[in-house]
């Protein structure tokens, strides 16, 4: 039964598509079944993993598997370990889909309802969601095991992070009583400047049990990654190394957890 995580916060430019996309490569790599779920309108995962152009998922995304209700016809196999379900601009309209035509009452639940058959053929299911908190990334919320909550090392981000917990507390308490928080993974961190060091340290300072020890600092192999990709790129193990120790971190915690 595969675990379910997404990668979240409702601050934009902390990382999340960068990182949903390198873990799940990482899982693959190391041999698991992985499906990675597009839940953002602006489709960045689906373009890093697949290689493949925008236009290349018209009419064959998740908002046409929610409507459908079936998610399987909607996959895209990367290779035999990694498949994807993509999004475009066209998730945006998802809100007014659940709204207008989805029967179930509960509103919240659409993702999960729409993974479950999915659940016993991968091992990892990995959703990357939009810079906001609303219905995509409420849904990769309430359908998830274990969040990820990213934080870039600014004031906004800081501030984002509480109401971010916030968010998962209520979905825990009234709609996923198994939801966990993976960790704090903080990212961007610019060693050049003081302000970036005082926010890993107060981030730190505030969420000593739920922050990773790894910090991910900006580095511009790893922010060539949306130029180069992930399979043909020469300068990969550099861009990654320091996702390594997060992926461990992080395994560490979901498989003890």
């Amino acid at each position: 039964m595969a675990k379910v995580i997404t990668i979240g916060l409702q601050k934009g430019g902390v990382g999340k598509t960068t990182t949903a996309g390198i873990l799940s490569f990482m899982l693959a790599k190391d041999g698991y079944k992985v499906l990675a779920v597009d839940m953002d309108s602006q489709g960045n995962l689906s373009s890093l993993l697949t290689q493949q152009e925008d236009d290349h998922f018209s009419e064959k995304t998740i908002l046409e598997a929610f409507v459908s209700g079936e998610a399987a016809p909607y996959i895209y196999e990367v290779n035999e370990h990694l498949h994807v379900l993509p999004a475009d601009d066209f998730l945006a309209t998802l809100a007014r889909f659940l709204y207008t035509e989805y029967q179930e009452s509960n509103k919240s639940l659409a993702l999960h309802e729409l993974l479950a058959p999915l659940k016993d053929k991968y091992d990892y299911i990995i959703i990357d969601t939009p810079p906001s908190l609303s219905e995509p990334m409420v849904n990769a919320i309430c359908a998830s095991d274990y969040v990820v909550v990213l934080a870039e090392s600014s004031k906004w981000a800081f501030n984002a992070i509480p109401r971010f917990l916030d968010t998962v507390a209520f979905s825990r308490e009234n709609i996923n009583p198994g939801l966990k928080v993976a960790g704090i993974l903080r990212t961007m961190n610019d060693v050049r400047r003081a302000d970036s060091k005082a926010f890993v340290e107060v981030i730190g300072e505030e969420y000593p049990e739920l922050c990773f020890d790894v910090v991910i600092r900006r580095k511009a192999s790893t922010g060539r990654i949306s130029l180069e990709g992930l399979y043909e790129n020469k300068e990969l193990s550099k861009a990654l190394d320091q996702y390594q120790d997060f992926y461990k971190e992080l395994m560490d915690r979901v498989k003890n957890g």
